[in-house]
Parts: structure tokens; C-alpha cells; sequence
């Protein structure tokens, strides 16, 4: 894997925790504090900055998808853990578990060649 391709996979294992966190913690805390309270004006700024990491990581997504290669079924799965609430923390361990795989055959390769 090149340093490219890693460092998109790393952008990817960044961003997925607090999207994944950004449904539950924002947007389910503000509809009780809107429904419970009078505070109407958190809903806008918190749907906002949930709608923000959606979108980087969709964006990071793509950018995995077109230099890691991957087959359009592995895209469509981290996509859909996307969009269900706590998802991204899954998402996340497949990620890490892909980048220490990937770690393991660059040193593979490496020690073949010398």
C-alpha cells in the first residue's frame, strides 16, 4: 500500500467516530432538550455539523474507495454504516483491522525483496 492510500484510509478512521457519534449525542440531545425545554435554536447549529461530517465523510469515502481500490459492495456497506446511528464505531474496526492487514503485507513485501 502506498502513502497515499494510507493516509486516505487514515482520513477515513478519523472522521467515522464522530459521525457516527454526531447522530446519536447531537441530534437525539437536541430534540429532547427542544422537546423538553424552550431552547428551539440548538436544532439548526447541531443538524448542521451533523450534516458537515456526513458529508467529509462521504467525501473520505470516495477519496478510499478510488485509491484503496475497493469493490463497490465494501463502499456500499461503509455507507450504510454510516447512516445508522452508533455504525461508524463498526465501521471504524473493520477500518483498523484493514490497516494493520495492509501493514502486515507491505512488511511481507518488503522482507521478500531484501
Amino acid at each position: 500500500m502506498d502513502i497515499k492510500t494510507a493516509s486516505a484510509l487514515h482520513r477515513l478512521r478519523l472522521i467515522s467516530v464522530p459521525e457516527a457519534l454526531s447522530f446519536p449525542a447531537l441530534l437525539i440531545f437536541g430534540s429532547l432538550l427542544k422537546r423538553t425545554t424552550d431552547i428551539d435554536y440548538l436544532m439548526p447549529p447541531l443538524g448542521a455539523l451533523h450534516g458537515f461530517l456526513f458529508v467529509i465523510y462521504v467525501i473520505f469515502l470516495l477519496d478510499v474507495w478510488h485509491k484503496a481500490k475497493w469493490p463497490l459492495k465494501k463502499v456500499a456497506l461503509f455507507f450504510v454504516l454510516s447512516l445508522i446511528p452508533f455504525g461508524g464505531l463498526y465501521g471504524d474496526k473493520l477500518l483498523k483491522r484493514d490497516e494493520a492487514d495492509s501493514v502486515l503485507a507491505a512488511r511481507a513485501r518488503e522482507a521478500a525483496k531484501a
